[in-house]
């Protein structure tokens, strides 16, 4: 069974088809977000601690760091991107105390992500495109770490899911020429928004069984693309979340803030058996009920992780 180790400074994230499933947060991304893209390039970097905390607070056990900001004083990212992915990689594992998820387009912004990181951070992401895999596998293999394998190449997005199959296999096996194992190979399908595509669900969580029992290989996806489009999504997310666990799906890229998600994602991996003696289920629904009584819900997830409500029942190792 695969097992993809994920570390920090003194935490391991395991994920595998017999582990509970991986919550990698999300926010810390300036993607769509005018004010934070504003903040960074001013050097403000409050939302960015605001964000990190928040999200392992509720629950988030890897975090995703993207520093995609486009300069309005200098538009090249090649130039800027570099160090200020640095500068969020060392201010957010100054912060929190989980393994990170190095995410950008620009190779040199992802080897000065490495570069900071401390332990075993997970790379994102490299393609089929022929330029990505052979300026992005070498890092990989430089610095021995896992990797998101996109199932898109030089043709683009196929919307047929044998097509997207046969890409994540490629990527496989140009991994393997460079000593990369399977297991470090984190495959993300690429999942089209249900309302522009009335199919999509089916198509991914049959082409999640497929890499898992075919390929051997973990899975990720952006768990909010299944609703883009849509009126409330996060019904449609807290839907899409535990089927695609039942599929074989071992993580998402996702937000953590949202209870109803995190709500889903916890139940699930009890009914998968992932949550010994359903202690974290358990935890997990004191907060549900403070919630209810009015607690925001950051807050009262943090009380209860203070309390020792759930406290390493995720099998973190560290």
């Amino acid at each position: 069974m695969s097992r993809t180790v994920l570390e920090s400074k003194t935490k391991t994230v395991v994920i595998g088809f017999d582990e509970p499933f991986c919550v990698i947060g999300e926010r810390i991304n300036p993607t769509g977000r005018k004010k934070l893209a504003a903040e960074l390039e001013a050097g403000d970097f409050s939302t960015v601690e605001r964000d990190a905390l928040e999200q392992v607070a509720c629950g988030a056990m890897v975090l995703d760091v993207n520093a995609g900001v486009v300069y309005n004083s200098n538009p090249d990212p090649n130039l800027t991107e570099p160090p200020l992915m640095r500068q969020m990689i060392e201010l957010v594992q100054g912060l929190v105390d989980v393994p990170l998820c190095i995410d950008s387009s620009v190779p040199g912004a992802l080897e000065a992500g490495l570069a900071a990181a401390v332990g075993r951070p997970l790379l994102n992401s490299v393609t089929g495109e022929e330029e990505r895999l052979e300026r992005v596998l070498p890092l990989v293999k430089k610095y021995n770490v896992p990797v998101v394998a996109i199932s898109n190449d030089d043709t683009g997005i196929s919307e047929d899911p044998d097509v997207r199959f046969e890409v994540a296999r490629k990527i496989v096996q140009r991994a393997a020429d460079f000593g990369i194992p399977a297991r470090d190979i984190v495959v993300d399908p690429l999942v089209m928004p249900v309302g522009a595509m009335a199919t999509a669900g089916r198509q991914v969580f049959a082409l999640v069984r497929r890499l898992r029992d075919e390929l051997g290989v973990n899975t990720t996806c952006g768990a909010s693309n299944i609703s883009f489009g849509l009126p409330n999504r996060h019904g449609v997310n807290a839907a899409f979340l535990p089927m695609a666990i039942g599929a074989g799906m071992t993580s998402a890229i996702m937000n953590p803030v949202r209870p109803a998600e995190m709500e889903a994602i916890r139940a699930a991996n009890l009914l998968m058996d992932h949550d010994a003696n359903g202690g974290t289920w358990i935890g997990f629904s004191r907060v549900i009920e403070a919630v209810r009584a009015g607690a925001d819900f950051a807050t009262a997830a943090a009380e209860a992780q203070a309390a020792g409500s759930g406290r390493g029942r995720r099998r973190a190792r560290g």
